[in-house]
């Protein structure tokens, strides 16, 4: 019988151990992904690698030896699959672009079945529309609109920084504050070298 990697899982950032709990609470995340979330917050519990395979109903320790040292590595990425279905989408800017512009679209509560965009409502609106991203995933949705200057807000909607609705005598207008791109570089740049801007985690404000 092979030993398991001694492998020890690196300390969880707050992102994302908020992350990992999103998904093993999801009800429609793919049953591969949460429990490879649920083994890896086991371990960070300080459970064996037996044992979280066991709370995962997984049968083999030596599986989330090697998750563990894959996560040290990668990250929140190495509980997408890996070598099935496919190669991995790529997307390119002007899939990203399509991201926002869905993000940026009001939803139609009738249509959408929402009256405000979360990262589970808009990935359904983009796999269902023609031009739309049919494998895309809530963690590419996040990802891009994170890197956009996007934040979730307590009142459950995505709202883009830098910008905000002010009423008027003359009416409702948007306005724009003429700082935010350079706000945005500098909190990218505050970043420890090796970190997306992801990894800094969702504002939940």
């Amino acid at each position: 019988m092979s030993r398991c990697p001694k492998e020890s899982l690196r300390p969880l950032t707050q992102h994302e151990r908020q992350a990992l709990q999103r998904i093993v609470r999801s009800g429609s995340e793919r049953a591969d992904v949460v429990a490879r979330a649920r083994e890896v917050l086991a371990v960070a519990l300080g459970a064996s690698y037996r044992a979280a395979a066991d709370g995962a109903h997984r049968r083999s320790a030596e599986a989330v030896a090697k998750l563990v040292a894959r996560f040290n590595r990668e990250g929140l990425v190495a509980l997408e699959p890996h070598g099935r279905g496919g190669p991995k989408p790529q997307y390119d800017a002007q899939a990203r672009e399509r991201i926002l512009a869905e993000a940026r679209r009001a939803p139609d509560p009738a249509r959408d079945g929402t009256a405000s965009w979360s990262l589970m409502t808009l990935r359904r609106a983009l796999r269902r529309a023609p031009d739309g991203l049919p494998r895309v995933s809530t963690y590419t949705i996040g990802q891009v609109l994170h890197a956009s200057g996007y934040r979730w807000l307590a009142a459950r909607s995505w709202c883009e920084t830098g910008r905000a609705v002010r009423k008027r005598r003359a009416g409702t207008v948007k306005v724009t504050d003429p700082d935010s791109e350079a706000k945005k570089k500098s909190d990218r740049a505050c970043l420890p070298r090796g970190r997306s801007a992801l990894s800094g985690g969702m504002d939940a404000r």
